[in-house]
């Protein structure tokens, strides 16, 4: 029989609604991130750089570009005779099918896979977390403590533990109880979301609670592990560690990588971030063109003026055009004498020429201003933008869009421009 010491569950099912249109089409952990990546290529790239080299990893909403994107694991090395990576959907049964409902009822409907490795440690990871962290590390620390939970924590501001599960623990960082964002936190180590069970628990409390509507780790496994005395430790991580689970943090995420010292580093030789890569033409930079602190994906050609920006692979940003602190993603086409300003432009989008981003008095987004704000623009994949057009801040436009549907060629600031068919 096969024999894992530890396999990683990677739970990549998410819609990312908060991410607004740029999930519309797309699973949230395969949205792209920091010029050639996606969001799932951290935590992959983590269990190989931690030795974990069997991942199975769990989808559900919008598919597609994350199986094509993982493949066979070979950019991660984890095309494995034994083991490498598995992605798993959820699947028909005799009885009673369903969605994976929580997050620990996607893990208990794979509980063979799990078994079929016979792993003693099992490994949860969240798939739409930036950040780099040694697994092995955190395995070693469990097995020291004779834990049966072991739950990656970070210290947060006391001001901020309230919007996470808080972790109150001893001198020898064994968890005495926890709190689910609670009014007055009695600490500030947040779960991260990243757990190792032993298998033997792990499975008891899936099978015990399986009947739980919307099982989750949260609310129900972890509860559970505690009650029965199971010891559960918190593994302190002091890291960068970014959820760009809303479209505010996922900006910031990738306008930190272009820092002179960036916080998370893309360039550290022994821990490589990999991904899949598509074979493409180097960059090519015109005479005309000024670039200033920012990351430049290959095969993007650049004929205008691009400051504080991230850009995709496969880019092409026109004569006289100025972007500035704006992430503009793979096979975009940006026209000539256009001026962006702090704008997320999805994957295959077409702006015409001499159109404006982010003009004028910031309003509130008249749809979803949770969503859309900080005076951002945000344009959904595929879309298209005449040109002659300007938008204002907190706006949002997806869909193939026209001259008559900005009037007077302007789209006021929190304006939402969402053509028919192309939100489902």
């Amino acid at each position: 029989m096969i024999k894992k010491e530890m396999i990683a569950m990677l739970l990549a099912g998410g819609q990312g609604s908060r991410l607004g249109v740029l999930t519309s089409k797309v699973a949230k952990p395969a949205v792209a991130f920091g010029g050639k990546y996606r969001i799932i290529d951290f935590p992959l790239s983590n269990c190989i750089n931690s030795g974990v080299d069997t991942v199975g990893v769990l989808t559900q909403y919008q598919p597609l570009r994350l199986n094509t994107h993982i493949g066979i694991g070979i950019p991660w090395d984890l095309d494995r005779n034994i083991g490498g990576v598995t992605v798993l959907p959820p699947y028909e049964k005799s009885a009673h099918s369903e969605w994976y409902t929580g997050t620990a009822n996607a893990i208990y409907q794979n509980i063979d896979y799990i078994d079929s490795f016979n792993p003693d440690y099992v490994l949860i990871l969240s798939g739409d977390h930036i950040y780099k962290m040694d697994y092995e590390v955190m395995l070693d620390f469990h097995k020291e403590n004779n834990a049966e939970v072991t739950i990656a924590v970070m210290p947060v501001p006391m001001e901020e533990a309230k919007r996470f599960g808080i972790m109150i623990t001893d001198e020898n960082k064994k968890i005495t109880d926890f709190e689910e964002k609670p009014q007055n936190p009695r600490s500030n180590l947040a779960s991260m979301g990243i757990y190792i069970f032993n298998w033997k628990t792990l499975k008891s409390a899936l099978v015990t609670n399986s009947e739980q509507p919307s099982l989750d780790f949260g609310k129900h496994i972890i509860p559970y592990c505690h009650k029965q005395g199971a010891p559960l430790y918190a593994y302190e991580f002091n890291g960068y560690w970014k959820d760009v689970g809303t479209l505010s943090s996922y900006w910031e995420a990738n306008m930190e990588l272009i820092n002179i010292v960036p916080e998370f580093n893309l360039y550290e030789e022994y821990w490589k971030i990999y991904t899949r890569s598509v074979i493409l033409p180097p960059q090519y930079i015109s005479s005309e063109s000024v670039i200033e602190k920012s990351i430049i994906g290959e095969g993007s050609e650049i004929y205008g003026e691009v400051y504080n920006s991230v850009i995709g692979c496969g880019v092409t940003i026109g004569k006289g055009t100025v972007v500035r602190d704006s992430i503009i993603m793979n096979e975009t086409c940006i026209g000539g004498n256009c001026e962006l300003y702090k704008a997320i432009v999805a994957e295959n989008v077409t702006v015409g020429d001499n159109v404006k981003l982010g003009i004028g008095e910031e309003a509130p987004n008249e749809t979803d201003p949770h969503i859309y704000n900080n005076g951002m623009v945000t344009i959904g994949e595929k879309s298209v933008v005449p040109s002659g057009v300007t938008i204002g801040k907190n706006s949002v436009i997806f869909g193939v869009t026209a001259p008559e549907d900005y009037e007077n060629c302007y789209l006021p600031s929190g304006k939402t421009l969402i053509k028919a068919g192309d939100e489902s």
